[in-house]
């Protein structure tokens, strides 16, 4: 189901339907459909998709009373000035004037840009740098930004000259007001996502719709219950080129995402080199954590705490977790298989019956 393509030794996943957690849609998709058949008082089931933000999205709606006419041009109004405020693909965007702009100059942002660079400080801050929304400059320089660039491990030099720009902590941020100390630029695709899953979610319960599950990129936010009544069941993807179903997880009221680090890399001299780059180094990271899926309160607190994780590794990311009471869902590398750690506060997902496909 996955198709991949080789520019010399490099492997990168197509984007677009498949991603990082595009199986898990694939599932969630499945179980929304269980349970529809039902008495005449049975719920509405609302389905909505579309793309949007360079990925594809996912509603399904249990409505026990008639949702607005116009829920569907809500929803895409609600993305679209998420996509207009925060994408870099887009010249007149909050975020590319913010990164064209110099040194000192300030610029008032919305209310919106403004939240997810407070959700980013907050991870950048509690991960002691792990998570940085300005580590494109590295990303760039391995080959891993939009434009590509030959298979070359960059020299230490070059990897100093990238840091240089790179730093959350030359960002200021005064209520809607931002500027930067240094020449950094802002890449908020680790936070951007969680974030319209959570606006279209809100959208949701402030229609008095409480029941929905809202998907984007493969970030999620469960609202109530399914069709059935039941919490939503949510399958957490192995690792690995072909998805499978590793474990099934049922939710209700939470935000989850996931992290991967197994389909985007290159090769060079027998050294695998991961797309995931620490902005602590300005290298790509050499632990054996192969995808983490963390649920929260919100998803943008989801989906930037996965990418973090995913920096840290392993061991560090387990000891933050439990310090910081975060559920999270280890898949490490063992061998030619893997093997799963969770922490204490993933326990109530963990029972006998969720690990049922």
């Amino acid at each position: 189901m996955m198709t991949l393509v080789a520019n010399s030794n490099r492997v990168n996943a197509i984007t677009g339907l498949f991603n990082r957690a595009s199986f898990l849609r694939y599932a969630l998709l499945l179980a929304s459909l269980v349970g529809l058949a039902g008495c005449d008082s049975s719920p509405e089931i609302i389905k909505i998709s579309g793309t949007k933000m360079g990925t594809s999205y996912n509603i399904t709606v249990v409505a026990d009373q008639p949702a607005p006419a116009d829920l569907e041009q809500r929803i895409e109004a609600t993305l679209d000035f998420i996509d207009q405020s925060m994408s870099t693909y887009k010249a007149d965007s909050e975020i590319s004037h913010f990164n064209a702009q110099s040194v000192a100059e300030p610029q008032m942002i919305s209310p919106q840009f403004a939240d997810v660079l407070d959700v980013s400080k907050l991870i950048w801050e509690q991960s002691a740098g792990a998570f940085d929304p300005t580590v494109g400059p590295l990303v760039d320089l391995w080959g891993f930004g939009p434009v590509p660039t030959d298979d070359l491990v960059p020299s230490d030099e070059q990897i100093a000259q990238a840091l240089a720009t790179v730093g959350y902590q030359h960002l200021s941020i005064d209520m809607q007001i931002i500027s930067k100390a240094a020449p950094i630029r802002l890449d908020l695709s680790a936070v951007a996502k969680g974030y319209a899953v959570d606006q279209v979610a809100d959208l949701l319960e402030m229609l008095a719709l409480p029941d929905y599950l809202v998907e984007i990129g493969g970030e999620m936010r469960l609202g109530g219950y399914n069709p059935k009544g039941q919490p939503w069941r949510i399958a957490v993807e192995m690792p690995a080129v072909i998805p499978q179903v590793q474990r099934v997880i049922a939710a209700h009221d939470v935000a989850i995402a996931t992290s991967g680090d197994y389909r985007n890399y290159f090769e060079q001299d027998g050294v695998r080199y991961s797309h995931t780059i620490d902005p602590r180094t300005g290298k790509p990271i050499g632990h054996s954590l192969a995808s983490v899926t963390v649920v929260a309160e919100t998803c943008a607190e989801a989906d930037a705490w996965a990418t973090a994780l995913m920096v840290l590794g392993e061991e560090q990311g387990m000891v933050l977790a439990e310090e910081l009471g975060l559920a999270i869902y280890m898949l490490v590398k063992d061998g030619e298989g893997f093997k799963a750690l969770s922490s204490e506060a993933f326990a109530p997902y963990l029972s006998k019956q969720d690990t049922e496909a």
